[in-house]
């Protein structure tokens, strides 16, 4: 049974992410091995999480993933592990939308059978903060809401208004943490700034968090409250793939079913501070496949790794970067060689704006008919994707749920053959096939869809 902990507030802003890694990092600290989450498809705070456990921080995506892999995602995460923290996404009962509670941390929440805990910014209220409380407390009698931690409380007296007020409503309250900037972590135009981007300051804003928790939190009774969780009735996720994949008769196999023939092919993944969006998942399943993963970084690599078969690109900020990513060109030339090669290519969003021709007038690596530049609209949102043309990834008419989330924009948005036909906000197609290369700005899970990593290694094979 794993001990664990769901971290919600109502609404965004309040400090989630503060108090779970803050929470995370003063567990750890106290010798617990501490298993991160994220509620959603969010890259960045995983990131932060990681830095407060040593452990990789996993997100927990009904929508991507289906409600049926959310224990077993969260378990596999957990092995070993003494406790889990989960930290939520927007509002506490704030889903996909038009979907209900789909992918809310109330519905990950009772999936996981964990009690949360309630971060209230309570920097403008006194006595209402229990109104506030008593509502999200009763809203869902199947989430089981255990404590209060109210985040910048301005002085002693505001504090005291606060636990006389919440007195009455007998949910109790567990930390009260005062206004405090060494805590803070920077945003931009996609949230936080990343991990890798500001290290040696993402860990003094940790090492600060976990101070802070342990200075005005009941660590005992979260400890107490995570440990009432009951046990979960799921088995762990396995990264596998299968012995052979069938796509469209064309007979393309899994590298497990090859290994006695072939080498395990080399499958490049970019990595370094422009491209710091990833899935733990998507690796292990690679290498589940029977592919042998190099992470490379294109901001300091002039080559692709040696032997290199295929390449996932993922997402990241490469219009931070687009000066040293362009500066770069001997790797962009190779990046181009390799996908005029038909080797496969993965690209998502960032690794998209990567392939283009250009990006804010900078020269990328020219894979794609295509330019990009940054956009003041933001694009948010869960997607339901259908494959519109056969690829390394799927086969046409595959049906896969995503996520997108820039500011930027390609034109054109879609080549001759398109990757994904969109259903929500509006119907539309967009992203790039183009021999062995799959562009999109669509996200993707891929423990909801193994056989993407298996058609890939098997194209790779």
């Amino acid at each position: 049974m794993v001990a664990r902990l769901v971290i919600a507030a109502p609404s965004s802003g309040a400090g989630k992410t503060t108090v779970a890694t803050g929470l995370m990092a003063a567990f750890a600290g106290r010798g617990l091995a501490v298993s991160p989450h994220k509620v959603g498809p969010d890259y960045i705070d995983p990131g932060y999480h990681a830095l407060a456990t040593g452990r990789p921080g996993r997100n927990l995506d009904a929508y991507m993933c289906g409600t049926g892999l959310v224990a077993p995602l969260f378990l596999h995460g957990a092995r070993g592990c003494d406790l889990a923290v989960v930290e939520g996404v927007m509002g506490l009962y704030d889903g996909a939308a038009d979907q209900g509670e789909l992918a809310s941390t109330a519905q990950v929440a009772k999936l996981l059978k964990a009690p949360v805990v309630l971060v209230v910014d309570a920097s403008s209220q006194s006595r209402s903060v229990a109104a506030l409380v008593h509502g999200f407390a009763s809203w869902d009698p199947e989430v089981r809401i255990g404590g209060v931690i109210l985040n910048k409380v301005a002085t002693d007296r505001h504090e005291h208004l606060l636990r006389e007020a919440l007195g009455e409503s007998g949910v109790p309250v567990l930390g009260v943490l005062r206004r405090a900037p060494a805590v803070a972590t920077p945003s931009r135009h996609l949230g936080l700034v990343p991990v890798a981007e500001r290290q040696a300051q993402a860990v003094e804003a940790v090492a600060a968090q976990a101070e802070q928790v342990l200075a005005g939190c009941d660590m005992e009774a979260l400890l107490a409250l995570a440990r009432s969780a009951p046990p979960l009735s799921a088995e762990p996720w396995v990264a596998e793939v299968g012995e052979r994949l069938r796509a469209g008769g064309s007979g393309v196999h899994t590298r497990s079913a090859l290994a006695e023939r072939v080498p395990a092919p080399v499958v490049a993944v970019a990595g370094g501070a422009a491209f710091t969006f990833s899935y733990a998942e998507h690796t292990e399943l690679l290498r589940a496949a029977g592919a042998e993963v190099v992470t490379f970084d294109p901001l300091r690599d002039e080559a692709l790794p040696e032997g290199t078969r295929g390449l996932v690109i993922g997402g990241g900020f490469p219009e931070m970067y687009g000066e040293q990513l362009s500066a770069n060109e001997p790797l962009r030339k190779a990046v181009a060689e390799l996908a005029a090669s038909g080797a496969p290519v993965a690209a998502e969003c960032a690794g998209l704006l990567y392939l283009a021709r250009s990006l804010d007038g900078r020269p990328m690596c020219g894979v794609l008919d295509a330019d990009a530049r940054m956009s003041e609209r933001l694009t948010l949102g869960y997607r339901d994707a259908v494959a519109v043309s056969d690829s390394v990834l799927a086969p046409a008419g595959a049906r896969l749920r995503g996520h997108e989330f820039h500011r930027t924009v390609i034109e054109p948005g879609a080549g001759p053959l398109a990757a994904w036909g969109l259903r929500q906000p509006e119907r539309r197609v967009e992203g790039f096939v183009q021999g062995g290369v799959h562009a999109s700005y669509v996200h993707t899970h891929w423990a909801g869809s193994p056989e993407v990593a298996a058609r890939f290694v098997g194209h790779c094979a």
